[in-house]
């Protein structure tokens, strides 16, 4: 994709600041920490990074802005996108770069400004969810406890006495808190 012009490579840049400061991904690996104490500095520069790949980069495609942007996460966050919403951000940067590059900056003005709306709106927080003690202890000896209920459930309906395991005894403990594993015989 061609280089722009100076005011119009700075709306791209302002452009891609939107997008990747509305993006949950990227707003739950900078809150949680997961690019460490300079994780702030970690998205600023990830803005930077993006602009100059389209920058240096002609005629890209969207899959290669998601690796690139997918190779970023990784190595600075230690993340790995799972939930779909790569694509979409790649589609909105390209979709960006292609305007500013036709110079539909009026357009671009308005897709930041949404983005802006979208982004004093609130940001997405991840919080752990924590069920009562009684549920934390009566789980701790059940082998489905990871399931969902509905497959607990589902299981435990179908499943004869017969056709249970029995329960596995537990490991053996170091007094320091340690869990010692031991080979089958």
């Amino acid at each position: 994709m061609a280089a722009l012009l100076k005011s119009t490579r700075e709306l791209f840049t302002e452009g891609v600041r939107a997008v990747l400061e509305t993006w949950p991904v990227l707003q739950i690996a900078v809150d949680n920490g997961f690019g460490g104490v300079y994780g702030q500095q970690k998205a600023d520069w990830m803005v930077d990074a993006v602009q100059q790949y389209f920058h240096d980069n002609s005629d890209l495609q969207q899959y290669e802005v998601e690796d690139f942007i997918s190779m970023l996460l990784n190595n600075e966050f230690d993340t790995m996108v799972d939930d779909g919403s790569l694509p979409q951000v790649a589609q909105q940067v390209c979709q960006m770069f292609t305007q500013c590059q036709q110079g539909k900056l009026e357009e671009v003005k308005g897709q930041i400004n949404q983005l802006a709306q979208k982004k004093s709106a609130g940001r997405v927080k991840a919080t752990a969810v924590r069920s009562t003690e009684e549920e934390d202890i009566s789980d701790e000896d059940d082998p489905e406890a990871m399931e969902c209920d509905g497959a607990a459930e589902t299981s435990s309906k179908h499943t004869s006495p017969r056709e249970a395991k029995p329960p596995t005894p537990p490991p053996d403990e170091a007094e320091d808190g340690w869990t010692v594993v031991r080979k089958k015989k």
